[in-house]
């Protein structure tokens, strides 16, 4: 498979595995959207790592593949292509990208659909489409432009420049830079520690916040109001607020 999901402690990590490069062919794509429905589906993932191994996260698309498509073939490419990294930015729980070496293209638009992203002292992230004659399309120009801003994600989309991962944690594009060998060991523990979490506060979280990213203010506040008021009939907060009164912050133990 060139897509895995292993699971422990509570995090599934969607593991990339198509050496030497991780092309994301059309297969691959395909294998993610299931992997991510899965992850969604499984009572025991409570958090997600997306990692491409050691060397590389994804260099990005399979241009032999791509170039042997026409217009026609890739009308009816494009929306599978958007709906497998949609899958993965609608797992409906926290997702980290553990980003080692290249991230560029469809790889970099992958790291783009978790919610945090931290990468290795050796990445290189960018979206080189404008270099084939082409525009991102797997979400970057909406996800890297909501992310980074509209300017900052026009210099990486319109030069097709790769960035090195110190300029990346300055554009936001990451949110950590570590030594290459403990990407994945941080990434694990991040995600490690949110499983531990109230699982339907964090879905909770998610949605509102990025419904509101996504729409008006006054939906966006609608949306963290229902979902505020429905955790009040969750045992997890019957926990929390027993554990506060009781214990004091931070000590509760969810279901």
């Amino acid at each position: 498979m060139t897509v895995n999901l292993e699971v422990a402690e509570g995090v599934g990590t969607i593991r990339l595995d198509r050496p030497p490069m991780n092309a994301l062919d059309v297969a691959t794509q395909d294998r993610l959207r299931e992997l991510a429905e899965e992850a969604t589906r499984r009572d025991d993932v409570r958090a997600v790592v997306l990692y491409g191994g050691e060397k590389v996260f994804a260099a990005g698309a399979d241009i032999k593949e791509m170039q042997e498509m026409d217009h026609t073939a890739m009308i009816l490419r494009a929306r599978a292509l958007q709906d497998a990294f949609t899958a993965v930015a609608r797992i409906p729980k926290p997702v980290v990208a553990a980003v080692t070496g290249y991230a560029l293209g469809g790889g970099c638009e992958l790291a783009l659909c978790a919610d945090f992203r931290i990468a290795g002292d050796n990445a290189k992230l960018g979206q080189p489409e404008i270099l084939l004659g082409l525009i991102p399309g797997a979400g970057g120009t909406q996800r890297l432009a909501r992310l980074v801003g509209p300017s900052r994600a026009k210099d990486l989309i319109f030069t097709g420049r790769m960035v090195k991962a110190d300029e990346a944690l300055s554009l936001g594009l990451v949110d950590r830079v570590v030594p290459a060998d403990e990407v994945y060991a941080q990434a694990h523990a991040w995600a490690a520690k949110l499983a531990q979490g109230p699982a339907i506060a964090l879905r909770a979280a998610k949605e509102a916040i990025d419904t509101g990213l996504e729409t008006d203010i006054e939906t966006g506040l609608a949306v963290e109001r229902n979902w505020f008021a429905g955790l009040f009939a969750t045992a997890d907060r019957e926990i929390g607020m027993r554990s506060f009164v009781e214990e004091g912050p931070g000590k509760a133990k969810f279901l």
